[in-house]
């Protein structure tokens, strides 16, 4: 059974770059998604086989901030490990993230061996 990612990240060049780094992991789907509201569509339909989601802070509509809360008050995402990947340059994001339950911070730029490495433990555990 492949170990899903689910990608939110409304520039199609960031996806396509975020997809491209993951990829390269084993056993490893892709979901992306250019809209909260289309991450939350994905989630309810394919919720159960995620086990990652990773998502920018700066969307149009919905920003990452209100998706993350969105996630965390659904019970069956409680434990669903929470990376942020953005380009936000508050110094106050990273605790405030925190403090909503994402498990990991990325600024831009990154590097993908980085993000590969950082964000792979993450899709073995089990929520």
């Amino acid at each position: 059974m492949p170990r899903t990612i689910l990608i939110v990240d409304d520039s199609e060049t960031c996806l396509a770059t975020l997809e491209v780094a993951l990829m390269s992991l084993p056993d490893v789907e892709i979901l992306p998604a250019t809209s909260a509201a289309s991450a939350l569509a994905l989630l309810a339909d394919r919720g159960s086989s995620v086990r990652l989601l990773v998502t920018d802070l700066d969307l149009r509509r919905t920003d990452g901030f209100d998706l993350i809360e969105r996630v965390r008050c659904q019970p069956r995402f409680s434990e669903l490990p929470i990376a942020v990947i953005s380009g936000d340059c508050n110094p106050r994001t990273p605790e405030r993230l925190r403090r909503m339950g994402v498990n990991t911070y990325i600024a831009k730029p990154y590097s993908p061996a980085e993000v590969r490495q950082i964000l792979e433990p993450f899709l073995d555990v089990r929520t």
